[in-house]
């Protein structure tokens, strides 16, 4: 199964929308210190509901943490505004991992140059969709892609 990955989220509630959808697909989610609020957060809490027991959270202390935790020959995929490749072109594989920056300023250029870079295409005047709207459009394609 893929997991979904943020790398130092900053909004509790985002995280914890994601947390409810990473819980809806069954798939790990993983986050990377440091992080914008405490896990104890009752926002983050609020924003998975009652479905925190059903969340594989990997929580990882660094970047390098994470990296180091991989599994030889997997594949990254980074999702940003200004990414390469449309979220329409992957042909995402079952042990695939979706990387997602930060809120404010999204992945740093030394993370985002390791990896593939995708984009969302948004053919309006935003600049960028929310965090938890991202990872659900990304994730949801993926599944769709997967066999849904």
């Amino acid at each position: 199964m893929p997991h979904l990955v943020l790398y130092q989220p900053e909004i509790p509630q985002n995280a914890g929308n994601i947390a409810r959808t990473a819980a809806a697909l069954g798939w790990p989610l993983h986050l990377i210190r440091p992080l914008g609020f405490r896990l104890k957060d009752p926002r983050l809490k609020r924003a998975g509901l009652d479905y925190w027991p059903h969340v594989d959270l990997r929580l990882h202390d660094s970047w390098e943490a994470f990296w180091e935790s991989l599994p030889q020959g997997v594949r990254v995929w980074a999702f940003s505004a200004k990414g390469k490749t449309s979220l329409y072109q992957v042909r995402f594989q079952p042990e695939d991992y979706l990387l997602f920056g930060p809120e404010t300023r999204g992945l740093p250029p030394e993370v985002l140059g390791r990896f593939p870079d995708v984009h969302i295409p948004m053919p309006g005047p935003v600049r960028s969709l929310n965090l938890a709207v991202a990872v659900g459009v990304a994730a949801y394609e993926a599944y769709r892609q997967l066999g849904a």
